[in-house]
């Protein structure tokens, strides 16, 4: 290989690590450096061109994703901040579906919320789409501090829309930034945390091999009708069976779909038991989520839902909580009954 192939290959391989800025000037010296730039107008909009297409792809290839963004932190109490959290949410035209706290602790608050715009678009997705109406604020006090982080947007949008994510992504950017503007009165930090996955990877995210995928739903039950398992999710969730907790509900009538967020709060298999070993800073994943699409309803695996809220959780810690997939399952097919 001739030293010229030998510069040519190491540029490349070394633009991996390179800001995009300097790979692209590198570029340009290396094509002047061989002569190919001349004086001809045409020559120099082709080099600029391909410049301009390797700086995208770079910005573009392997860009990493966190599923929370941490707001910032305050020393108030836990419902002070609770409550300014809701007021800002509401003047920037969101909508409030409800909170609780997660392993009924005082120090662990979800405050669960949505906007027209949100809602109205996911449910075109057809395949369980509306499971993405619902975004989350997670309040976590530790030695009188609390910690500010929310769901974000672009990790768990691209993760549950799949391909459908790019038709609607403006719509989805603009929920992005609408909610960094109205929590932007409670904190400033808007910090990623909580691991991190290519965003390419998302819509086909998976744990480890033969794990399951979005697409590997768990069945909880199939009805005669929609309205009949509405009814019976709805009186089975009033009724708290199983030890659970109804956080909120997004019905769409037309189109019979329901979306149930569910606080499980059994002692023994619930939040309280699992959610200390993976991590409560997280706890903006919470809570679990029951689909009611047309006479079917269904789950996401917990093997795959509790990887995605905690991707960076290694195997050892993921066979701690070995058997909390299953009580999760065994807990939400009580509600559908």
């Amino acid at each position: 290989m001739t030293s010229g192939n030998n510069e040519h290959l190491n540029l490349f391989l070394s633009g991996i690590f390179l800001d995009q800025k300097m790979l692209s000037l590198k570029i340009l010296a290396l094509l002047q450096n061989k002569f190919l730039i001349h004086k001809s107008f045409k020559m120099k909009n082709i080099i600029y061109t391909l410049i301009a297409i390797i700086t995208f792809a770079f910005n573009s290839y392997g860009q990493d994703l966190s599923p929370y963004i941490k707001v910032g932190e305050s020393s108030e109490s836990i419902q002070a901040v609770s409550d300014k959290v809701i007021a800002a949410l509401k003047e920037n035209s969101f909508s409030i579906l409800g909170t609780y706290n997660v392993s009924n602790k005082s120090s662990l608050k979800v405050i669960a919320f949505t906007n027209s715009s949100l809602k109205n678009t996911v449910v075109k997705v057809a395949d369980r789409g509306a499971l993405a109406a619902a975004f989350k604020v997670g309040l976590v006090e530790k030695n009188g501090t609390v910690t500010i982080s929310y769901t974000n947007p672009d990790y768990i949008l691209r993760a549950y829309l799949l391909e459908n994510y790019n038709t609607f992504k403006g719509t989805f950017q603009k929920f992005s930034a609408d909610v960094k503007n109205a929590l932007s009165s409670v904190g400033s930090e808007f910090k990623p945390f909580g691991g991190t996955v290519e965003a390419d990877k998302l819509k086909k995210y998976h744990y480890k091999i033969m794990m399951p995928y979005f697409t590997d739903p768990v069945e909880l039950n199939e009805f005669a009708s929609f309205e009949q398992g509405l009814n019976i999710i709805e009186n089975n969730l009033k009724a708290k069976k199983g030890n659970t907790l109804q956080v909120y509900k997004i019905v769409y009538p037309e189109q019979k779909v329901a979306v149930f967020g569910v606080g499980l709060r059994s002692t023994e298999d619930g939040e309280s038991h699992f959610l200390p070993k993976i991590g409560e800073d997280h706890v903006a994943a919470l809570p679990y989520e029951i689909i009611l699409q047309g006479n079917k309803a269904t789950m996401l695996h917990g093997k795959y839902r509790i990887a995605l809220h905690w991707p960076d959780l290694t195997m050892g810690t993921f066979m701690k909580i070995m058997s909390t997939p299953g009580d999760i399952e065994d807990s939400l097919e009580a509600l559908c009954k």
